[in-house]
C-alpha cells in the first residue's frame, strides 16, 4: 500500500459515485458481468456453459472476460459469491424495514434471497449443486444459515412467537419452516411472481395471530 493510500482520509481520494454511496464504474460492471454470468450458469449448467456464452450475455469480448477471470472455475465461483452477497444484502434491507409489516419484510427478504432466480433455472440442477460443492465449498451454507438467523431475530422481534409458544414452537423453527417453503416452490413455480404469490400464502398464515391482534 502506497504512503498516500495509508494516510488519506477515508473519501478523499475516493471516486465520486463511491461517495455519494453508489458503485464506483468499475464495481458497476463487474455486478453487471457476474450477474449475467450466475444467469447464464442457471440456464445451462456449469458444464454445459461456455465462456463465450457468458461473454456474449455480459455483452463484452471473450478476450475481455478473460481478462477479469482466468477460468470458467473461477468466474463460478465469483458469481456464486456474488449472488450470495446480493442476496443477503437485499434480504438485510427487507427485514431491516421497520416502517413495514412482518408480513412485507418477509416477502420481500425472501424474494431477494430465492424468487429473484426463480424461473431461471434451466440447467442439471445436480451440475450446480456438484460444481458449487468443489468450488465454493461450505459457503452457501455458511450464508443460508446467516439469511435464516436474520429471518429468526425479525420474528423474534415482532412478537409473533407468543402466539406460537403454547404449541412449543420457536422462533428459529418458524423461519426454518418459511426457509423450507422457500426451496420447494423455488422448484415448484413458474416465475418469480408465481414464487410471490405463493409464498406470500405462506406468510399470511404464519403471520395471522399479528393480524388477529391488531
Amino acid at each position: 500500500m502506497s504512503k498516500r493510500n495509508a494516510t488519506s482520509a477515508p473519501g478523499r481520494d475516493a471516486p465520486a459515485e463511491r461517495r455519494e454511496g453508489g458503485p464506483a464504474p468499475e464495481d458497476a460492471r463487474r455486478r453487471r458481468l457476474l450477474d449475467a454470468a450466475l444467469a447464464t450458469f442457471l440456464r445451462y449448467g456449469f458444464r454445459k456453459t461456455s465462456m463465450e456464452e457468458v461473454a456474449r450475455a455480459g455483452q463484452l469480448s471473450r478476450q475481455a472476460l478473460y481478462l477479469h477471470f482466468a477460468t470458467k472455475e473461477e468466474l463460478f465461483g465469483a458469481a456464486v459469491r456474488h449472488f450470495l452477497q446480493t442476496g443477503l444484502e437485499g434480504a438485510s434491507l427487507a427485514l431491516e424495514s421497520e416502517s413495514l409489516p412482518l408480513e412485507a419484510q418477509l416477502n420481500g427478504a425472501f424474494d431477494a434471497w430465492v424468487g429473484r432466480y426463480v424461473g431461471l433455472l434451466g440447467g442439471d440442477v445436480s451440475d450446480l449443486h456438484q460444481a458449487s460443492l468443489e468450488l465454493v465449498g461450505p459457503l452457501i451454507q455458511e450464508h443460508e444459515e446467516r439469511f435464516v438467523e436474520r429471518v429468526t431475530r425479525a420474528i423474534r422481534s415482532s412478537g409473533l412467537p407468543a402466539a406460537y409458544r403454547a404449541a412449543g414452537i420457536s422462533a428459529r423453527q418458524l423461519a426454518e419452516t418459511l426457509a423450507a417453503t422457500a426451496r420447494g416452490l423455488k422448484h415448484d413455480a413458474a416465475s418469480r411472481a408465481e414464487f410471490g404469490e405463493r409464498f406470500a400464502i405462506a406468510v399470511r398464515a404464519l403471520c395471522l395471530p399479528l393480524r388477529e391482534r391488531s
